[in-house]
């Protein structure tokens, strides 16, 4: 007998074992290697599941860098995706660190020197007229979630061209391993308009255009030329922009939101997933979001994307919109936005440009407005020093400090310095990771606002109904699906977010929440069951083995 794979084509020996969504490595049974014609191709050990997982983690362990972690993660996937998987999804607190932030930045740093097998699709400047051509080229029919970037913002570290296919690659592991959407239905793709970056371009081993980067009208036709393809070759597929440049995410996002299933998640996800810790925070604090004021360190699209989920989330409460902006503050290189700028605002910022005497400083910033929370977004690192975090413990009793740009080399403090520097009373999560403090005989466990809290659950609710659009509200139902599932002894010890050993479950429920949202909103393309959460969770990817004799 033989696997007859979606493209169906006859794969045996050798040919499946090269096959990655079927190889089965070491675990194929004596039948399967009798009829599948494997005898003498393998050991003759034929291991469990549990015993492939311990060879992996062996391997992983020997390694001594986590980017060659990484390395050997992405060789996995590239031979045995269900094993990948089953790898990943067995702890995910250990390996989301490894597939994705912080350890991807560096990956994608070296992504030309360390690159094995291409993964997803490359529409470069100069295949223009043929995207819709080149995606015949992939293997799957029915693609239902799409991460593309063009690499020009990769998490903090800038432009980094075609390297930055890394981040796609990375998100679209967790949409799988976090909230199960099938790793078939998923595809990464990098615009590669070519790159600033001289380093980059000066690199023999830099596989992207090596040319200055497409702008203007050039560039939005390229961007609609991938969005026409994309929709016309899956129809029911989402985009989602990640890590563009603002000039370019905020207009993306205003152009396509309305026309296409699609959102921005260093937008919209990061918003969800600060609203989450924010929710969880009030609990600790015993008052209400409109009860607070929040001052953002950087005052991009991320920044603004929180302001305006954080306003949304006031004005269910029952604030008065211009009353709940008036709760929202940005401080950006020139200091303090305020209205006085006037026409020297990017548009984005204007609804949180408040009337107020310039301030340039932002400790001053801190003592003038006396703000209940501050959050990072500027990928500045240690901005939130000793003199900021103190001026917060001055003013607040409990502060809220978020640093949340990444990677960890970006963080605005380190979450050693904010419990220390409050003397033990800041509310803190990161957009990194960090280690447990000891801090005067307490241990605080440090919350990571990481957007894998929102991202694949949003992914995995719009796969099960076939969602058309996607709205800020499902973004607002998520950050409320995360915040409730923290518990009071989750709180006790100063973690505000769920604990992401058990992120998959986290998803799943959040999943279900969100997809009611869409079948409320009259978004969904199949009609609503009477069991959702059977639905959503029947919809789910396990990583087994598909039977093959």
């Amino acid at each position: 007998m033989s696997v007859i794979p979606a493209n169906g084509k006859l794969r045996r020996g050798v040919d499946l074992l090269h096959d990655p969504q079927h190889n089965k490595v070491a675990a194929f049974s004596e039948e399967e290697r009798e009829a599948l014609g494997l005898i003498g191709l393998l050991p003759e050990g034929i291991d469990t599941p549990a015993v492939q997982v311990e060879r992996v983690l062996h391997q992983v362990a020997r390694r001594p860098s986590d980017l060659g972690r990484y390395i050997l993660l992405s060789a996995l996937w590239d031979n045995d995706e269900t094993l990948f998987f089953r790898v990943l999804m067995s702890d995910p607190a250990r390996f989301m660190p490894l597939v994705y932030t912080p350890t991807v930045g560096e990956a994608c740093q070296e992504f030309g020197h360390i690159i094995r097998r291409p993964r997803g699709l490359y529409l470069s400047a100069k295949r223009r007229g043929r995207f819709r051509e080149i995606m015949n080229n992939w293997p799957e029919g029915d693609v239902r979630v799409i991460v593309v970037t063009d690499g020009e913002r990769i998490l903090g570290l800038g432009d980094l061209g075609a390297n930055g296919m890394g981040i796609p690659i990375g998100k679209l592991a967790l949409y799988t391993a976090c909230a199960g959407v099938p790793p078939q239905a998923t595809l990464p793709v990098m615009l590669d308009v070519g790159t600033n970056n001289q380093e980059l371009l000066s690199d023999p081993l830099y596989l992207g255009l090596r040319q200055p980067r497409v702008t203007g009208k050039e560039y939005d036709d390229l961007v609609e030329e991938f969005v026409a393809a994309a929709q016309d070759a899956y129809p029911k597929c989402c985009i989602q922009f990640e890590d563009f440049a603002n000039t370019h995410a905020v207009p993306l996002l205003a152009h396509y939101r309305d026309r296409v299933c699609c959102f921005n998640d260093d937008i919209q996800g990061t918003a969800a997933v600060a609203v989450a810790g924010i929710l969880a925070a009030l609990r600790i604090i015993g008052n209400r979001m409109g009860d607070h004021r929040f001052l953002f360190l950087g005052a991009g699209s991320a920044a603004t994307g929180i302001a305006d989920l954080l306003v949304r989330a006031m004005v269910r409460e029952g604030a008065a919109e211009p009353d709940a902006r008036r709760r929202c503050w940005l401080f950006d290189s020139k200091g303090l936005v305020t209205a006085s700028r006037g026409n020297d605002l990017a548009s984005f910022k204007r609804p949180y440009a408040h009337e107020h005497p310039p301030v340039g400083d932002f400790v001053a910033a801190i003592e003038t407005l006396r703000p209940t929370a501050i959050i990072g977004v500027s990928t500045m690192a240690r901005a939130f020093n000793q003199s900021v975090i103190e001026a917060m413990a001055r003013v607040n009793e409990r502060p809220v400090i978020f640093p949340f740009s990444n990677p960890t080399s970006k963080s605005e403090c380190t979450a050693e310095e904010a419990y220390a520097w409050s003397q033990g009373r800041a509310i803190f999560a990161a957009g990194s990771p960090f280690a447990p403090v000891e801090y005067h005989g307490r241990t605080f466990v440090p919350g990571q606002g990481n957007n894998v809290y929102i991202f694949p659950a949003i992914g995995m609710a719009i796969y099960a109904t076939e969602a058309k659009r996607v709205t800020d509200d499902l973004f607002l139902e998520a950050a409320k699906g995360v915040a409730e599932q923290v518990t009071d002894a989750d709180l006790a010890s100063g973690l505000i977010y769920p604990p992401q050993s058990g992120i998959y479950e986290t998803s799943l429920k959040v999943a279900v929440r969100v997809a009611g949202a869409i079948f409320d909103a009259g978004l969904a393309g199949v009609p609503r069951p009477d069991d959702l959460d059977a639905f959503v969770r029947g919809k789910a990817y396990r990583p087994e083995y598909p039977k093959l004799i």
